[in-house]
């Protein structure tokens, strides 16, 4: 199959499966900021994310190294999995030690338990649902993501709502969900045939061990970037406005919804066998398109903020829209980050990722502790706009090393131009401010479309001679 087809059919399959599933729990937002209160959602995002920290610590980032050698045709099945499941086994265990000395910190008092648990059903979905990937399974990888999101719905309401669970509810439907979605794929997949009982193969090991362990310092410093933030406007500003921050991710989340939809296809497609000119013709071509998507995606979104919160959040977090125009511009570099990173995984240069990351995650808290003593949520924001700006640019460059990708420089400046000017006239209320955010949002369009509509045009034009002339033979 064609590679720009592959990569389309695979990125329709995987947006079946995870945008149908996440879409239900973004519209899920009004249940949420309902039922729970602005300092309880400000407590249950900080103990997810720590468990979101804890998750690359304990499988000392293997998951990643599963789906980099799982798509590699040189490296054995059985010995890949079964050092990934072998790796997360013990890293569960070195977490059982240090857990109890989690209770430090305030927010986490009482949910030592469920902390550990929601760790270990994130590991092991991990494991599994990405080996499948890496294995080819597309199709039931899409369909895991249709019915883990639908049983965290199910019992979402059920604790929440039916038992009044609060806090605990919310993280216990999390891993209920989890659990479910390990049993299915590995059943479903037959995942226990990779399983191997006698000596895993050692080089196999080794490489998979010194290719995921610089992820995780890469992967903490990932979440110092997007996360860090948070914990710092809890202490600084306190759990009120951390829920109404937390509840403005929810929004800016969509692009990279999306962008993970696409990834998740592109990392299959990036790794094959091409000559060094193809696959910078081929990385250039689908960066330009994404980049064009991303833009028009996000520009889109910093109109509708206000009306979107206000249908997705109760009144008491309706607030949250100032936050969201920094933490688009945030997402969408993040993206085009990301897209990047893709080329260390394709160089096996982890640890050029993890210095990238690292700096970024250096210049996120300097301008933390910087702007939110000052402007709160907000600085926070800008901080994080700012620092994925930043790795955006080192990594064009030192990519370049690698594979060489040719940015249009004018139309990806004027682009994010755009964005900047669309961010500051919501923040502050410019007078007739819906006027210039609907005139610069058909301005990005124009932008960054016209040219995928003219191929779009091309394309069917071609298709409907090859029907004419089928049709005269005929």
């Amino acid at each position: 199959m064609d590679k720009y087809k592959r990569l389309l059919s695979n990125t329709v399959i995987f947006a079946v499966g995870t945008f149908s599933s996440k879409l239900l729990v973004f519209l899920m937002m009004p249940f949420y900021t309902r039922i729970l209160t602005q300092e309880e959602y400000g407590t249950v995002d900080l103990i997810t994310q720590t468990g979101n920290l804890l998750y690359p610590l304990v499988t000392l980032g293997i998951v990643s190294g599963v789906v980099r050698y799982g798509l590699d045709s040189t490296y054995r099945k059985d010995d890949v999995f079964t050092t990934g499941l072998k790796t997360i086994c013990l890293g569960l265990a070195a977490l059982l030690v240090i857990i109890p000395f989690f209770s430090l910190f305030n927010f986490l008092d009482g949910y030592l338990v469920l902390v550990y648990v929601f760790v270990m059903m994130s590991s092991f979905r991990g494991l599994c649902s990405q080996f499948a990937r890496a294995k080819g399974y597309v199709k039931l990888y899409a369909l895991d993501g249709i019915l883990s999101t639908a049983t965290n719905v199910i019992f979402n309401i059920l604790f929440l709502a039916a038992f009044d669970m609060g806090i605990t509810g919310y993280i216990l439907a999390t891993i209920c969900s989890d659990f479910l979605s390990s049993l299915f794929v590995f059943f479903r997949a037959r995942l226990f045939r990779f399983i191997k009982f006698k000596k895993v193969d050692k080089a196999t090991a080794t490489s998979m061990i010194r290719y995921s362990v610089p992820l995780i310092p890469n992967n903490m410093f990932w979440w110092i970037t997007n996360v860090s933030d948070r914990y710092l406007v809890y202490f600084i500003s306190g759990a009120a406005e951390n829920g109404l921050y937390a509840a403005s991710y929810k929004i800016p989340t969509v692009i990279v919804l999306v962008s993970n939809i696409f990834m998740d296809a592109w990392q299959v497609s990036a790794v094959s066998d091409m000559s060094e000119r193809a696959r910078a013709r081929f990385f250039t071509k689908v960066f330009h398109n994404y980049c064009n998507l991303i833009f028009t995606a996000c520009s889109g979104l910093i109109l509708f903020a206000r009306p979107l919160t206000y249908i997705l959040v109760s009144e008491s977090f309706y607030t949250s829209w100032k936050y969201i125009p920094y933490l688009i511009m945030s997402m969408a570099f993040s993206c085009f980050v990301t897209f990047l990173g893709s080329i260390y995984m394709v160089e096996r240069k982890s640890v050029l990722s993890f210095l990238t990351t690292a700096l970024g995650a250096v210049i996120n808290i300097v301008f933390n502790l910087i702007l939110i003593p000052k402007y709160g949520a907000l600085g926070a924001a800008f901080a994080t706009f700012f620092s994925y700006f930043v790795v955006f640019i080192v990594r064009i460059l030192d990519t370049s090393r690698f594979i060489k990708i040719r940015v249009q420089i004018p139309r990806f400046a004027l682009s994010s131009i755009i964005l900047l000017a669309q961010s500051l006239i919501l923040i502050n209320e410019v007078r007739l401010w819906v006027v210039w955010e609907l005139l610069l949002t058909i301005c990005m369009v124009v932008l960054n479309m016209g040219e995928i509509f003219k191929r779009a045009i091309i394309v069917f034009r071609e298709k409907e001679v090859k029907k004419r002339v089928g049709a005269d033979r005929r």
